[in-house]
């Protein structure tokens, strides 16, 4: 849906979670950032923070004095509902995701308002899959999960190189994620409720494939791999069973120029065999605690939701993803870097893509569906002028 033909609507764009940690950078993101006549607005439970907020960010845009306040409940339909249909853009923070998103997604299918979030949680997305595809289709909402660190470097990075290979053939592209960063609050309580629910995760993903339409005349896969030394990268590669490689697939089987047959990898790379291996031992220690309630809630008090990591520590903090892609008698290297990938380069992520889908042309879309999918080159090109590297390392013709 291009923006002149929307509904109209109070607000073009509203962030919802906008006094937590990463909805406080969100909206310090588009208060330096978001044009003269974006219409836009914060919402949250606490009248009295979100005046606290607004205070702050009127120090960094004086025209932001009057930058209207909305109180809205994760738990309250009602507000929901109301919120969702003063708005054609509702980005959200409030995580974990699989307790307090589930009625914002329903109520912006409801009123055919675009929902973007921060998620990195499969049993999530699987269910708001299941639940409200169908009813986002006929309003014309555009449903985009993982919008942050999870998913938008790894989608679009595996979108920009599909676009340096031939079109029409079977593609290959590998990933390899590297960072240094800390984690939030709410980072952590949301990592470990998608460790605790196994089971709930396989169940949804279960019933998510019994109402998915399947590809036909084309393969779009994303299997977890092996570890393995890396040639390409002169590292250790640690398959991520993370959100990220069902995202790209999804990407892949939406869009023909991934080609007849797509197979994505995704990685953890890791210089060294002691650090591997340390990281294998700490990954399944958490994951083996979170399945106890006191041991999980015991973790999750270590950091209070709405904290993280300060200024100084996410100044050091960066990431940097490498693709492998080949296909057609060509190899290609490509490279998604950035700064703090959690936090900084996450808000930053998230504020784009919901002004890209309040300000672009963009294609025609609805229901749930990927960045790739839903902005593709527009929020590529977005990203890249806020500062995020897009670049093509080599290519090389193999025959």
């Amino acid at each position: 849906m291009n923006p002149q033909e929307a509904p109209e609507r109070a607000y073009d764009l509203v962030l919802f979670g906008a006094t937590g940690f990463v909805g406080e950078l969100t909206a310090r993101y588009l208060a330096e950032h978001a044009p003269a006549g974006c219409r836009w607005a914060v919402a949250g439970r606490s009248t009295g923070r979100l005046e606290r907020l607004r205070e702050s960010l009127t120090e960094l845009n004086p025209a932001l004095a009057d930058l209207p306040l909305l109180r809205a409940d994760a738990e309250d339909p009602g507000s929901l509902r109301e919120l969702a249909a003063s708005t054609r853009v509702l980005a959200t923070t409030v995580g974990p995701y699989v307790w307090y998103g589930s009625g914002l997604v329903a109520a912006c299918a409801a009123e055919g308002t675009d929902y973007l979030d921060l998620t990195g949680e499969p049993e999530f997305v699987d269910r708001t899959y299941v639940e409200q595809d169908a009813r986002a289709r006929e309003t014309g909402a555009r449903i985009v999960h993982a919008c942050g660190f999870d998913s938008v470097p790894h989608d679009l990075g595996a979108y920009f190189t599909v676009r340096q290979l031939p079109e029409g053939v079977p593609l290959r592209v590998d990933a390899f994620v590297r960072s240094d960063a800390f984690v939030s609050g709410g980072t952590l309580s949301s990592a470990l409720t998608v460790l605790a629910r196994g089971p709930q995760t396989l169940r949804a993903a279960r019933e998510r494939r019994l109402h998915e339409p399947r590809l036909f005349g084309r393969r779009a896969r994303a299997p977890l791999g092996a570890p393995r030394f890396s040639r390409e990268t002169g590292t250790w590669a640690v398959p991520l069973p993370t959100l990220d490689p069902r995202i790209v697939a999804r990407s892949a089987a939406a869009l023909d120029r991934y080609g007849p047959d797509f197979r994505y990898r995704h990685y953890a790379s890791v210089k060294t065999l002691p650090v591997l291996l340390g990281g294998t031992v700490a990954v399944g220690a958490a994951a083996a605690l979170a399945q106890l309630p006191p041991a999980r809630r015991r973790l999750m008090g270590l950091m209070e939701p709405g904290t993280g990591p300060d200024a100084e520590r996410r100044a050091r903090s960066w990431f940097t993803v490498r693709f492998v892609g080949e296909g057609g008698g060509r190899r290609v290297f490509t490279e998604v870097s950035g700064g703090d990938p959690g936090y900084g380069e996450t808000a930053k992520m998230l504020a784009e893509a919901a002004l890209c889908l309040a300000h672009d042309e963009l294609p025609v879309t609805a229901g749930q569906v990927t960045t790739a999918v839903a902005m593709g080159d527009a929020l590529t090109e977005r990203l890249r002028a806020a500062g995020i590297v897009f670049r093509v390392a080599d290519v090389r013709e193999t025959g």
